[in-house]
């Protein structure tokens, strides 16, 4: 055997034992992680599971408001609104991240610019639509004889369309080195990485979690708070034989609502939290591969999550489902079927 098919063999096992993304590219190459093959298969099947659970859910939350017309509200609007940008998670970004996974990115530098400016746009816009459904409702609660002049539908669709509008604009400036070069914090083929600096980081951190939280958790409170005391109100004002029912019924009502609002705002800080963590640890953000199979699929998680938080507690969903799923939608006038 001569010098040069002896390399050559060399090169070949060193080749299988440390597997590579792009065999033709051996310096400048990224190597692939080691990955237990069960686990490997076990991670894709779970997340692919997600992935086609957020694009069923919302799906149905986007033919229901859609097509029957009791459900075209200023309310409802929001939720359709929300229900999109979870839809194009699911849809879009679910899929891509289950492929990147694997360690290697094989769809190049332009898939991979607009991927990142995609996902921080449908996240933000999300983000977006939360704050103004938590308006919407500190409105209704709180003002409700003033509820249907100040918010109309035509208001509603200039705020969703601002929510959108402002997204797209503030990502593009935050991403706007990165999306002129993709790859330039690459360090080798096969990798698709974003860093965003500590200043825009922070700035990043309070525009797009801190802000929010503090109006969804200073709304919410807000509407428990009125909610509770026009329900003791009422039950003031009842009669003895009927108080005694009101109490229990108030007392239901009031678990309810808090426990309602818990699970919209604990929601919310579990799938969040743990991406901005490295904005309040004072690090440099970085979707590394390591990073995004915990951080960036548990947001991701939150557009599984919100169909469930704010559809499945609507009595008119499961009716619209039941209806989406015996297919009697397709029948005359069903856009105009009572489900409310």
């Amino acid at each position: 055997m001569s010098f040069s098919s002896a390399f050559l063999s060399l090169i070949m096992a060193v080749i299988e034992e440390v597997e590579i993304c792009f065999p033709q590219l051996l310096n400048a190459s990224c190597r692939k992680p080691v990955q237990n093959r069960a686990e490997t298969i076990f991670l894709h099947v779970l997340l692919s599971c997600i992935s086609v659970l957020t694009v069923i859910l919302n799906l149905l939350v986007i033919i229901s408001i859609s097509h029957f017309r009791q459900l075209h509200t200023p309310t409802n609007l929001l939720l359709l609104s929300l229900a999109v940008s979870d839809f194009f998670v699911g849809l879009v970004l679910m899929p891509i991240q289950i492929l990147q996974t694997g360690g290697c990115w094989f769809l190049g530098t332009v898939i991979c610019g607009m991927f990142y400016y995609s996902s921080f746009i449908l996240t933000s816009a999300s983000v977006g639509n939360m704050v103004l459904i938590s308006v919407d409702r500190y409105v209704a609660i709180c003002d409700p004889l003033c509820y249907c002049s100040k918010v109309t539908v035509r208001r509603v669709q200039l705020c969703v369309g601002l929510c959108w509008a402002c997204s797209v604009f503030y990502n593009g400036v935050i991403l706007i080195d990165f999306l002129k070069h993709p790859d330039k914090y690459n360090s080798c083929y096969g990798e698709c990485v974003v860093i965003i600096s500590f200043i825009t980081g922070a700035v990043d951190v309070l525009v797009t979690f801190v802000g929010p939280v503090t109006v969804i958790i200073v709304l919410y409170m807000r509407v428990f708070v009125v909610a509770v005391s026009q329900a003791r109100a009422m039950r003031s004002h009842v009669t003895s034989v009927t108080q005694q029912r009101s109490v229990c019924v108030t007392k239901k009502s009031e678990r309810k609502a808090a426990r309602t609002l818990g699970i919209v705002v604990f929601v919310f800080l579990i799938c969040f939290c743990p991406y901005f963590y490295p904005s309040f640890a004072g690090q440099d953000m970085s979707t590394s591969l390591d990073f995004s199979i915990f951080a960036v699929w548990l947001l991701y998680c939150n557009s599984c999550l919100n169909p469930v938080v704010y559809a499945l507690f609507y009595p008119w969903f499961r009716r619209s489902m039941k209806l989406i799923a015996t297919l009697q939608i397709v029948q005359p006038d069903s856009c105009n079927a009572n489900i409310l």
